[in-house]
């Protein structure tokens, strides 16, 4: 029974039908933020949302029941961890003040998506890796932030005290220029003066920053800040990023790998001691068969 159970848990066909079911637990929560279409068949929603958390919970039921005795080691596996706590949260007795959270975590359930897809769980499990190089990188990138974004108030605050009349205010517009939005725009109010690119007039500043506007233009230094900033932040900065995830990636791939091959051994050792015991039970039949053969011949011979 319980052979049969761990061939339907780990049949591709059981895979395919729970990753359908999930896609259509996420189509069923994105009808339900239509209120015209939700009130028209709120019956039909709510009985396709118990039908699809009751396949979840025999899912999760029989992939212990595929464990056998040793049921818990279901648990060993982190990824049914997120499965199991999803699932479970959605039993949770809410009141209707509370409803939100039960609709948060329908939401949640979309996610069930990486546990049935082992590619995106290498992906997931390779973005966490990476999250302690990236805190480095983050650090780095801040500094980077602190250090321009003060240059920035002290050298554009008179010009252009919209984008760089305070630091954070200037943390937010370098934001902006790193992301590469429009960042020319700051630039060149900064190259060519806030009177000549920009601002109409210095009135229309003050009511929106509260600091008077006064316009002067740094062709080279706004140029060179501008350029250098772009190039650290955007080219060196994001490559540092990207070059963390790829390694995040390569350490995910080795790990699943290992799994894979432990996993094969594992079946190949089990494979190995099944075919030893059916050995033992065919020698056993021989020595039977020999026993009832030689009590057979055994009257012949004294004769």
């Amino acid at each position: 029974m319980q052979e049969k159970i761990k061939k339907i848990a780990e049949s591709s066909a059981f895979s395919i039908f729970i990753i359908l079911v999930i896609i259509l637990a996420g189509i069923l929560v994105g009808i339900e933020t239509y209120d015209s279409i939700a009130e028209k068949h709120h019956t039909l929603l709510h009985y396709l949302d118990k039908i699809i958390l009751w396949i979840f919970v025999i899912e999760i039921l029989i992939k212990m029941t595929a464990e056998g005795k040793q049921f818990w080691n279901y648990f060993k596996d982190p990824w049914n961890i997120f499965d199991f706590i999803i699932v479970a949260v959605c039993f949770m007795p809410v009141n209707a003040q509370y409803v939100a959270v039960l609709r948060l975590a329908r939401i949640l359930r979309i996610l069930k998506l990486v546990t049935a897809v082992p590619k995106l769980q290498i992906l997931v499990g390779a973005l966490l890796k990476s999250i302690p190089s990236m805190v480095y990188v983050s650090i780095l990138l801040s500094l980077l932030f602190y250090i321009y974004a003060v240059m920035a108030t002290f050298m554009f605050k008179g010009n252009d005290p919209i984008h760089f009349g305070s630091l954070q205010q200037s943390m937010l517009s370098l934001f902006r220029v790193v992301t590469l939005e429009d960042w020319t725009d700051i630039m060149y109010i900064q190259m060519y003066g806030s009177d000549v690119y920009a601002y109409p007039d210095a009135e229309t500043v003050m009511q929106i920053s509260g600091m008077q506007n006064i316009p002067q233009a740094m062709p080279l230094f706004s140029a060179i800040f501008f350029v250098t900033f772009v190039l650290f932040g955007t080219m060196i900065i994001m490559n540092l990023f990207i070059g963390v995830i790829m390694t995040g990636m390569d350490e995910a791939r080795n790990e699943e790998r290992m799994r894979y091959q432990i996993s094969m051994r594992e079946r190949d050792e089990v494979s190995l001691e099944e075919e030893i015991n059916i050995i033992n039970e065919q020698l056993g039949d021989l020595q039977e068969h020999l026993k009832v053969l030689q009590r057979r011949l055994s009257p012949a011979d004294k004769n």
